[in-house]
């Protein structure tokens, strides 16, 4: 159903440039995704372009400059940092004579390897399908004709026309799954709603240690790596953070630049943990040279889940790596926290978090009753300015 590469396949890396900026963290970050899709990166071709030729998406000096290469290094797997059309995979292939896979593919086999979950194994396999469907013809042109031969004449549908509609009734059997997921993970939404406890969602970009924040917070064994993708299925734990008071602490998957459309849609189940939260965290990597710019990718994807209207503070992690950084909490000229800095490796800065997680989930929630009660007997306008500004909005 989906090639999913072989362990340690030799693997030619194409990036090309399309524009005059750096480019280094999206090289070093494709280079890491290959790895932990298990190739072995063997060789790295490098190119600038205008603008994706229609028919290879790189020109054929440079197609034919990847097919020697492969060809020198034995590789029988070419990788596209892009994304690439049904037709340029194919007119690919057939001219480097080798398997070829884009960002979207090479994305999705790491969610096969890493989903354990029952609702982690059915997302991804309709990400796949949705992937798959719009690339049907690549592979199977010899079953384009109806089927023929003896014992197999007949006036029945094209071998292409059943695997499309097999594939059309798989995704909706998934869909119906899914939908019962989502129903299930509300009603759990709407117990702890009821309870009136809070949820904290840990977002970020991947491999910027949210799972180890999330060990350290709650005390459990998620498993966590120095990898992009090292978590997929979310996870959820209470944390006490003031005497018998707890919230609802969210481990959910890391994000990357060009996520898939079809990933976003796949996991829309799991997204809705993200969407309901009350806090978000977004965990940043503090020692990132382009920091800044994975902070703009995350909020963009946040954007796009229809999660950037939920409160947000920025987790600075990793500080352990950091020369002179220090355990602090900085706030804006209001007040507001708007950034912890911290280590979940050694443990420093965690006590500054749970302050923090205290000052927001319950002294800004009491805050926020007190706005609206006052705001019903008629005295509402000061407290509620007051109240609006303790969140920043």
């Amino acid at each position: 159903m989906f090639d999913r590469p072989r362990a340690n396949e030799r693997a030619v890396l194409v990036n090309i440039k399309f524009s005059s900026s750096a480019d280094d963290q999206i090289v070093e970050e494709f280079v890491e995704l290959a790895r932990a899709a298990g190739a072995e990166p063997v060789a790295q071709v490098s190119g600038k372009r205008s603008r994706p030729d229609a028919k290879l998406y790189v020109g054929s000096g440079k197609a034919e400059e990847i097919r020697l290469i492969a060809e020198e290094n034995d590789s029988q797997l070419v990788i596209f940092n892009h994304s690439l059309s049904p037709g340029q995979e194919r007119n690919l292939e057939k001219l480097l004579n080798c398997r070829v896979l884009d960002r979207t593919g090479l994305i999705l086999d790491i969610f096969a390897q890493r989903a354990h979950s029952f609702e982690g194994k059915l997302q991804v396999e309709l990400a796949q399908l949705r992937h798959l469907s719009t690339r049907l013809i690549r592979g199977w042109t010899h079953l384009e004709r109806q089927k023929g031969g003896i014992g197999l004449r007949g006036p029945g549908e094209t071998q292409l026309e059943t695997d499309r509609r097999l594939i059309s009734k798989r995704m909706k059997v998934l869909k119906k799954r899914l939908e019962k997921v989502a129903q299930q993970r509300q009603g759990r939404r709407q117990t702890r709603q009821k309870r009136n406890i809070q949820t904290v969602s840990l977002v970020g970009y991947t491999n910027a240690g949210k799972s180890t924040l999330f060990n350290r917070m709650t005390g459990a064994d998620v498993y966590c790596s120095d990898q992009l993708f090292a978590t997929l299925d979310p996870t959820l734990r209470r944390v006490s953070i003031n005497g018998g008071e707890h919230v609802i602490l969210a481990d959910t998957v890391g994000f990357v630049s060009d996520l898939p459309h079809d990933l976003v849609a796949a996991f829309k189940a799991t997204l809705e943990e993200t969407q309901e939260a009350n806090l978000l965290l977004h965990v940043v990597d503090a020692t990132a040279p382009h920091r800044d710019d994975l902070i703009v990718e995350v909020d963009a994807v946040l954007k796009e889940i229809g999660a950037d209207e939920v409160p947000i503070i920025q987790v600075m992690n990793k500080i352990d790596r950091l020369d002179d950084a220090e355990p602090r909490i900085e706030r804006d000229i209001n007040g507001v926290v708007r950034r912890v800095w911290l280590s979940a490796v050694t443990g420093q800065g965690i006590d500054l978090l749970r302050k923090v997680l205290r000052e927001v989930c319950l002294e800004g929630e009491a805050m926020t009753s007190s706005a609206l009660e006052s705001k019903e007997k008629g005295q509402g306008d000061d407290v509620d300015v007051a109240a609006r500004i303790y969140y920043g909005v």
